[in-house]
């Protein structure tokens, strides 16, 4: 990098039409996040038709802006009513609102702004210094090294679940039962479709997650007499209170978060939903009070809330260097790239330095101004826990329908969602996580599609997942992971 095309790079991101393009990509970020439904994904692909109309800074800035800003959005709705806004959220929202029930909602909200913003640093950090290493690391997964990475992944189910392990193991099986609605692979047989057309593609996600955390939190306050929403309307304080005492007391588990959300992201096809899940866990199964998970502990939000903004720059890693999506995001974008000659892949360093340093600097830009739009974002979003409870949860129940109806425009969604409300208030009120369900279904599907494709790959050799040197390390890493605490369970148990 050379002066020259560091000024030429400070000329295109400081261009006053840039700026507009980013504040008001910021501000569509923070409402699309921040209602139920609507994904950091959805808020890429709305931004699609306006970027045909704007040079290639402008377009790719309103992208990078807007994702930013929505995945940290999804943590007001979490925190404050029990509805992750994206699905990134989803991994500590009972975490979050725990604590806003104790009166500690400015503190899990200044958390997972403050700890986004240091999470999205360090990604973009990474990929200016490592894009070229970490892209080509990630392209010696296949389909072996992808079906133990998912294993692990479920393998969280067990360590986010609090309390009765096995109720976590029976909330992570519902999810895999419905991970398999959809067609058979690889015959592409019909499963559990009930003759549906719209569940041909598998059961979606979005009106899941949203009949699963809302719909069923909507249930509860009507149903209970002290309900939980009265109780999450005390007054939202200094948001930045505290901040640096975490910081100070939690900067294992903030560089922990960074580094994984980062290698997460930098995987095709992972993205910063799996990374908030895995980041999560791990905080989880190595912090030094593992007891007060679930009970609204600010360790596993610090966290998990680094990793899901980390893996926004990490997803950039592949689809820069070698035009491979990181996730839904950047697939999105790779086509916004070709379509303004930035074609993704080595020789876009070469050809367009000044653009490629531009896209650092954007999320830069980004991830900073996130921190004073965050704050009004909070400020604003809070005057909604004002309004009557009778007057509020109607609202919200329509919000939902609205977010499940928008994904496929069909009632199946809506269906789906009421459904699914029904089933995680029967699940809670039986003492069923819901946590390990929603996982089940984010990653099954991609677990059988690996298992099958290797299992074609090696010609039906079970022996091929161990063969190569990266797929046999992680087999090594789940099988320790399940004996070492079944052998300390034991010798716990050994008479003396």
């Amino acid at each position: 990098m050379t002066p020259e095309i560091l000024s030429q790079a400070f000329n295109l991101v400081f261009d006053p039409y840039v700026l507009w393009v980013v504040a008001g990509s910021a501000l569509f970020g923070l409402f699309v996040g921040a209602i139920p439904g609507l994904t950091a994904t959805m808020a890429t692909a709305l931004l699609v038709p306006a970027t045909f109309f704007m040079p290639p800074i402008p377009a790719i800035a309103s992208m990078v802006t807007a994702t930013a800003m929505a995945i940290f959005a999804g943590d007001i709705p979490s925190c404050l009513l029990r509805m992750p806004g994206t699905p990134a959220s989803a991994a500590y929202t009972d975490e979050a609102y725990a604590l806003t029930k104790k009166g500690q909602g400015e503190l899990a909200l200044g958390a997972g702004l403050v700890f986004s913003v240091i999470g999205g640093l360090f990604g973009t950090f990474i990929l200016i210094l490592c894009a070229p290493v970490l892209a080509e690391f990630a392209l010696r997964f296949s389909s072996f090294e992808y079906f133990w990475l998912t294993l692990l992944g479920l393998s969280c189910a067990v360590f986010i679940a609090s309390g009765d392990k096995l109720k976590g193991v029976i909330s992570l099986l519902i999810g895999l039962l419905v991970a398999t609605v959809g067609l058979d692979n690889p015959a592409g047989h019909p499963r559990f479709t009930f003759g549906l057309p719209e569940l041909m593609g598998g059961a979606e996600l979005i009106p899941i997650m949203v009949g699963m955390f809302a719909v069923s939190e909507v249930m509860r306050s009507s149903i209970s007499v002290a309900a939980p929403l009265e109780t999450a309307q005390k007054a939202i304080g200094n948001v930045f209170s505290g901040m640096w005492g975490l910081l100070k007391k939690y900067p294992l588990q903030t560089l922990r978060g960074s580094v994984l959300g980062t290698l997460v992201g930098a995987l095709p096809g992972a993205g910063a939903d799996i990374a908030a899940w895995m980041s999560y866990a791990m905080s989880k199964k190595l912090s030094k009070e593992p007891e007060k998970f679930g009970t609204g502990h600010i360790e596993g939000i610090v966290e998990s809330g680094a990793a899901n903004n980390s893996a926004l720059a990490g997803a950039w890693i592949p689809a820069m260097v070698f035009g491979i999506p990181g996730d839904s995001i950047t697939a999105i974008v790779i086509g916004v790239l070709y379509m303004k000659n930035l074609n993704p892949g080595p020789t876009l360093f070469v050809n367009n330095a000044a653009s490629v340093y531009a896209v650092f600097l954007l999320f830069i830009v980004a991830n900073l101004l996130m921190l004073p739009f965050g704050w009004a974002a909070i400020k604003s979003f809070k005057q909604v826990l004002r309004l009557p409870r009778k007057a509020l949860l109607p609202c919200i129940l329509v919000f939902c329908i609205l977010g499940a109806f928008a994904i496929n425009n069909s009632v199946v969604g809506i269906a789906m969602m009421l459904g699914f409300g029904i089933l995680a208030w029967l699940m809670e009120e039986n003492g069923i996580p819901v946590a390990p369900a929603i996982l089940g279904m984010v990653l099954g599907t991609l677990l059988e599609e690996h298992f099958i494709t290797s299992m074609i790959k090696s010609d039906g050799n079970p022996l091929a997942f161990f063969d190569r040197p990266i797929s046999g390390t992680l087999a090594a890493t789940m099988i320790l992971l399940i004996v070492i605490p079944t052998l300390a369970r034991l010798l716990r148990k050994r008479p003396a």
